[in-house]
């Protein structure tokens, strides 16, 4: 035997090596990206402390919870706080304004940024472009209280709404925030102006992506610049609009906790209240600690189902999904 064939004999290739396990490559993974790992960790540590470690406290939604026995040394009730939650009236209309102000706020507030992303997007004076961008950004920028004080004034029966109905003899003057019928239509149209710029940003990143050699192309054939939105704009950026309505989906049921808690009152409670007031009023107003968090289960519970479905959905229907 020669003495290559002999060295070509007890050479070992990575191929004779015995397979890594999972915890082998996650180490060597580690060993060889440790700065990168490195970098994530203050997020990891954050999710960990602030986000899964809390997940214990959800078994108080079976137990009957004393702040004196705590959450451990409280018994268990099993899901008697749940026969509770569904008989309650309240707590039904509470789930039936979440589900309606969602639902309005898919069909009027989701399609917003990206309207207003394809009409950035047309707008061929830069100087001009960039003044447009920056006043619909900066609502974002303002903190939700004074955007609910602001609300408050412009909707008081003194307040420029009503001067303008005045003004034109088409009302008396009404104080619009105790209406329960008005409520909707204000609590999502001022979430649009305050959102739907800064919200718009993420499709005008789709959009710098789409190949200018297809609007070339399009041009020379005649086509007009809605044409080019239509045909070319909008399919390239629907993998993005898709991945957002997926996410949107799965917070369905989290309505502005905030923004509801500075504008509804109880005159409005009809259409106003939402689940995750219902569950402040129970929780902190009544200490029903733990009929609060049973709700709060059903709310996870329920948009975990909405965002399954709409990522499976979604994979079928355009091959585009969260994972």
């Amino acid at each position: 035997m020669s003495s290559a064939e002999h060295l070509k004999r007890h050479t070992v290739t990575e191929f004779d090596l015995p397979p890594l396990t999972v915890g082998q490559r996650f180490v060597e993974s580690i060993k060889r990206n440790w700065q990168i790992y490195l970098l994530l960790a203050p997020m990891v540590i954050y999710f960990l402390v602030f986000a899964y470690r809390p997940m214990l406290g959800l078994v108080i939604a079976f137990k009957d919870f004393s702040l004196f026995k705590g959450i451990w040394g409280s018994p268990w009730v099993g899901l008697e706080h749940f026969h509770t939650l569904f008989d309650d009236p309240y707590f039904w209309r509470a789930v039936k304004n979440t589900v309606i102000v969602s639902g309005f706020s898919l069909i009027f507030a989701f399609p917003a940024p990206i309207i207003l992303a394809l009409m950035f997007n047309e707008i061929r004076h830069q100087g001009f472009k960039r003044v447009a961008q920056t006043i619909a950004y900066l609502p974002h920028f303002i903190s939700i209280v004074i955007v609910a004080g602001i609300v408050v004034n412009f909707f008081a029966p003194s307040g420029i709404v009503n001067l303008i109905l005045t003004k034109l003899g088409m009302a008396e003057p009404t104080y619009f925030l105790t209406k329960p019928e008005w409520f909707r239509t204000i609590f999502i149209g001022s979430n649009i102006w305050k959102e739907a710029g800064f919200e718009s940003i993420i499709y005008l990143a789709a959009i710098t992506g789409v190949s200018p050699s297809l609007y070339e192309s399009a041009k020379v054939d005649g086509a007009t610049r809605f044409q080019m939105m239509y045909l070319i704009t909008l399919p390239c950026i629907l993998p993005t609009i898709l991945i957002m309505l997926i996410i949107r989906i799965g917070n369905l049921l989290e309505v502005s906790f905030e923004y509801v808690i500075l504008l509804y009152q109880p005159a409005t409670y009809e259409t106003a209240d939402v689940i995750t007031t219902w569950i402040y009023r129970q929780g902190l107003q009544n200490s029903n600690y733990d009929v609060a968090t049973a709700a709060g289960v059903f709310n996870a519970v329920v948009a975990f189902v909405l965002v399954i479905t709409a990522n499976q959905l979604s994979k079928r229907l355009s091959k585009t999904s969260l994972w």
